[in-house]
Parts: structure tokens; sequence; C-alpha cells
């Protein structure tokens, strides 16, 4: 069957996050390329204005250069208020060791931001909202926001999309609603979503002396855990653990098995956590005639770069409605190989983990990982162990790239030789 949008079709995204406002900003660009008119609706309850979980979107706030890069392929820049810190190094936490992994590329900037206005017990004033800025850049541009929450969207020639107040009949529906939010698709949509783990997350004061530039990375303790990270985001550092059984009660096990009360002098205050889940496959059904879901509630990268992907996953569906069709078989040919795409290469960040597991618990191996790394210091974008670490943990590259370049000769020859010496 086939199925186009036309003049005056209406368009409703549920969901306000980066992955709608994305959506909205790619439809509108490219509709008005080809001369299209759309009705654009954004239902988004949340007020990004507004600190703690009332207007955030549960996330560690990291942007890549390469979602950078795409914003500003729609005419966008992250605004200077949005922006809490740009990252210029990782420190990992090994044991005694500390191994700072410098940005290999200057050219590529990471930015530390917030998706709402700040954590619930907040310091001072406000901060900027980045969800805030790309929703209210969509509605500048020409998308309609629907500040009700969506309860449910029924399936008919046209799909119905329900809120308390009213009802609105759509040519098409896009599900941004991420995973941590009820999709309201009703059963005839035959929906399944993603499966995900639980992370804990909290922010607290930032202390004093502590760098702004630069990331901590932790691993192994408390048990479970693959890796703790504390972010600073102007005066805060975000807390965010990855792992299993990462509750909100183990950020406290997390300072305490770290050795953190020392540096922070007490147990820090708790200024707003929670346990948010994160995407870990992709949907199992993710689009039909009329409808399609974009970022974490279709696919996303395994732990990094969420919402690199969600700009990516929105503008390629998009793209497949516009240029192709909005019936399910044209989602099928133009949108699912890019996410599966995303799931193959989400296949290789699971053995790039699993190998620097391996390192981590092999004495000899990590010595040899952190003696090349710091011999590499000073060689840039050619530094290889730095550059598959920065590309870990930043997520500013593809996970196959990093894997081929963790098990490429010159990486396995420089190992090899501090191997051999260390015995």
């Amino acid at each position: 069957m086939e199925l186009h949008l036309q003049d005056g079709n209406r368009v409703c995204i549920i969901g306000g996050g980066p992955a709608g406002s994305m959506a909205a900003l790619h439809l509108l660009a490219m509709s008005q390329e080809m001369g299209l008119s759309l009705e654009v609706l954004v239902f988004e309850p949340r007020n990004f204005t507004r600190p703690g979980p009332i207007g955030c979107n549960h996330c560690a706030g990291i942007l890549s250069s390469r979602l950078q890069r795409g914003l500003k392929s729609l005419g966008l820049s992250v605004p200077d208020d949005v922006i809490q810190a740009e990252i210029q190094a990782y420190a990992l936490h090994l044991g005694d060791e500390i191994l700072r992994v410098e940005q290999p590329n200057p050219e590529k900037r990471i930015l530390s931001v917030f998706r709402g206005a700040g954590p619930r017990l907040i310091l001072s004033s406000p901060t900027s909202s980045l969800d805030g800025f790309l929703l209210s850049e969509a509605c500048a541009r020409g998308a309609q926001l629907v500040p009700h929450r969506v309860r449910k969207v029924q399936k008919d020639v046209r799909p119905v999309v329900q809120t308390a107040r009213e009802e609105y009949i759509a040519d098409l529906i896009v599900l941004a609603t991420g995973v941590n939010s009820r999709a309201p698709l009703g059963p005839a949509f035959d929906y399944s979503p993603p499966r995900t783990d639980i992370m804990a997350q909290d922010e607290i004061p930032l202390p004093n002396g502590w760098s702004t530039q630069e990331v901590s990375v932790y691993f192994r303790q408390p048990p479970g855990l693959i890796f703790g990270a504390l972010t600073p985001k102007g005066e805060y550092l975000n807390v965010s653990l990855l792992g299993k059984g990462m509750t909100v009660e183990a950020t406290y096990d997390f300072y305490v098995a770290q050795g953190l009360k020392k540096v922070f002098s007490s147990i820090p205050e708790s200024l707003c956590g929670c346990n948010p889940r994160i995407v870990v496959n992709r949907a199992r059904r993710y689009y039909g005639d009329r409808w399609v879901a974009v970022g974490d509630a279709a696919a996303t990268r395994l732990y990094k770069d969420g919402i690199g992907s969600a700009f990516l996953t929105s503008k390629t569906a998009m793209q497949t409605a516009l240029h192709r069709g909005i019936s399910g078989q044209d989602f099928r040919r133009g949108y699912a190989p890019y996410c599966q795409r995303i799931e193959n290469d989400n296949r290789f960040g699971k053995m790039l983990f699993r190998l620097w597991n391996l390192v981590l618990n092999n004495p000899r191996l990590l010595d040899s990982w952190i003696a090349v790394a710091r011999a590499e210091t000073g060689y840039g974008s050619q530094s290889i162990i730095a550059r598959i670490l920065w590309g870990m943990f930043t997520g500013d590259e593809a996970y196959g790239q990093l894997l081929r370049l963790s098990i490429s000769p010159p990486a396995i020859s420089k190992l090899w030789q501090w191997v051999r010496r260390s015995r």
C-alpha cells in the first residue's frame, strides 16, 4: 500500500526531548526544501525550565563532536549558556594508577550539559537546558507545542492521539518517548520497546579544587560496576554508575569503595538521585503504516552518545517518510537498515568492553596499556591507546572502528613490546 505525506498533513510527535525535537527540525527543514507544508505537533508535558525530575530526561548529558556536527547541518550550535563544561581529558582510576587520556583531536569538542534545568536541590539558579533549547528551536521553525501528556494512541485508518483534553487525527505518528516513559501506543501497533538495564544517576556539589574540564572514571567497585563516571557540570558533578544492581543506594557504596570519602572529606550531599533505564538492544517492532519510533524508543548506541543516535535515527526516519513514504514497507526499506547498523555496531561495543574488562583483570596487560598510553603522550590523533579509550568513554567513534584499532598490528605490536619488557 502506497502512503505519502501531502500538503496540509498532520505529523504528531510524541515526546519533546532531543529525539522528538530533532525529528521536528529535520521534518520541517526537509519538507521546506520540497515545498511541502506540514502541520507538526510536538506533545510534551514536561517543562524543561524546571529543575529536578519534572524537567529532567535522566541522562549524563555528554555531547559528542558528531552530534555537534549534525546540529551544525541544521544551522544550530549549542549556546554558551547551555554548555556546563568542555571536556579536555578523562582520568581513568586504575587501582593505584591514574591514567589521564587527553583529547586526541582538539577540533572534536566534547561538551557537558544539563538536559533539564539542574538538580532538584538546586544550589543557586536554574541552568539552561539542552532539551529546552532544541524544543524552542523546533517551535521557532514551525512546530507547535502541545503541552499535554498523550494518554493513548489508537490505530485506525489514520492514528488518533488522545490527551485528557482533546483528540488529534494524525497522518503520521513519530514515537519519541524514550524508555523512561510509557509508550502510549495501543496494542494494535504491536510496538515492542528495547530491552533496558538500570543505572544510577545523581548530582552532587562540585568539590573545591576539582577539575572542571576532566571526567573521572572508576571501575570494578562496588561489585557489578562496569564503570562509574564523575562529570563536571558547572557547580555540580554528575554521578553515573553503570552495571548490575546499581540502585540509587549504590552511590554511597561507590564513594566508599573508590575512597572518595577522603576526596570529598565526607559523603557528598545527594541533590537529585534517580535510576534511569538505558537501552541495551534494538526494539523488536518500531515502525508500521503511518508510525515510526526514533531515538531510544527504537535503537541507540550502547552506553554512549544516545543524543547523537537520536539525531541520526530521527534524521533517517524523516528522510524515509518524505522521500519514500510512510508505510511500514517504506520504513522497513529506508529506516530499518540504519537501526540494524546501530545494533551491529553495538555488538562490537560489547566485544570492546569485554576486551577492556580483560585488560583490567590482567595486571601485566593493564600495565602495558598504561605504559603505551603514556609513551604516546603528545602524539595527538596518532595516539592509538588514547584514541581507543577516548572513543569508548565519549562515544565519539564507532565501536567497530575502535575494535579494529584495538586488534590492529600497530596496537598489538606496541602492547607486546611492553609486555616483554615487563617480564
